[in-house]
């Protein structure tokens, strides 16, 4: 994998040509200031002071402002300790205010590749919607997962000359609350041909199977119209969902191998297929119960993880897919 494949993957990068087909997306440059307010876990967890006074989650973590044991009293032989104050980013909280407005008052934030779904804990709904500038800073600051954009972008490129992009940006996307997950799709690209189709969910059962035959011909004609020839890597994944009216929007796109997720294949599958036009696509959903993949649900992305010949990982998916293929051959042994 090359840094071009990559970097053609940054959401600012594809989500221009893909915009007519995809979901409705404002995105804004992230300053260096805070960039580096990410970064920075040399001090307490301190949310940005809104400057709209619309700070939905105050600083309740650490609040210097009520911490009167930092002060230590005159003459006591101990050196009184500054407090820290909470940042600002005035220019970048006024946008992102009037972008959640014009997308509906709710949004789904990402950095140009992940977002920070290992973090939707923290948030009050528990999902990753916002309504403010604060709650995305919260989402961004307690998200382990957006270390592989600050730091690891590149780390699986064999011509990697880059520890960082040059820019990192905030992509606000419109929220929508019925979303329904089994309905959204990593569809994997091999020498320009649709070689492969996965279920995006794969840790439930869901009932969609009668439609499987309508789902395969939807995806294939939305590939063969309005993402084939335009994505500029041969080789890739995206990712679609399919709406209840039938229609298909693409949701992301992500380097082939690497830190992206195979989901129901393996990538040693996947590299094996012989690319032809007259062979027929490969999907694959949940069918049943025993083959549910819980294991799977991380939002840790691989590169973040050790997953060399011989490490846990390693051995954990092994076993996992060993597994799995015991199961689909002989499904009466676990009934």
């Amino acid at each position: 994998m090359k840094e071009e494949e990559v970097n053609r993957c940054q959401i600012q990068e594809w989500y221009p040509e893909f915009k007519p087909v995809s979901i409705k997306t404002l995105i804004h440059q992230l300053p260096e200031s805070f960039v580096e307010y990410l970064l920075d876990d040399s001090g307490p967890f301190l949310l940005p002071l809104s400057v709209s006074n619309e700070d939905a989650l105050p600083n309740r973590i650490h609040n210097p402002y009520e911490e009167e044991d930092l002060q230590v009293s005159e003459g006591s032989g101990d050196e009184a300790e500054e407090p820290s104050l909470p940042p600002i980013f005035p220019e970048l909280e006024l946008q992102v205010k009037e972008s959640i407005e014009s997308l509906g008052g709710a949004v789904f934030p990402k950095m140009n590749w992940s977002a920070p779904k290992d973090s939707a804990w923290i948030s009050t709904t528990g999902t990753l919607k916002c309504t403010t500038f604060s709650e995305i800073a919260l989402l961004f600051k307690a998200s382990d997962s957006l270390v592989h954009d600050l730091l690891h972008a590149y780390d699986s490129c064999n011509d990697k000359s880059l520890s960082r992009p040059k820019n990192f940006f905030l992509a606000l996307r419109k929220w929508y609350p019925s979303l329904r997950p089994e309905m959204e799709f990593r569809c994997f690209v091999k020498g320009n041909q649709l070689v492969g189709i996965s279920q995006r969910e794969v840790t439930t059962l869901y009932p969609i199977i009668e439609k499987k035959n309508d789902i395969l011909l939807l995806i294939q004609e939305f590939f063969d119209n309005h993402v084939r020839g335009r994505f500029e890597s041969e080789n890739y994944t995206f990712d679609v969902y399919i709406t209840k009216g039938e229609r298909v929007k693409v949701v992301d796109f992500n380097p082939w191998g690497a830190f992206t997720l195979p989901l129901l294949f393996t990538w040693d599958e996947l590299e094996q297929i012989l690319v032809s036009e007259e062979d027929e696509v490969e999907f694959r959903i949940v069918e049943h119960q025993c083959a549910v993949r819980p294991g799977l649900k991380t939002a840790v992305p691989y590169d973040y993880l050790n997953c060399g010949p011989g490490s846990g990982w390693d051995q954990f998916m092994r076993n996992a897919n060993a597994e799995l293929q015991r199961q689909t051959e002989f499904p009466e042994a676990d009934v």
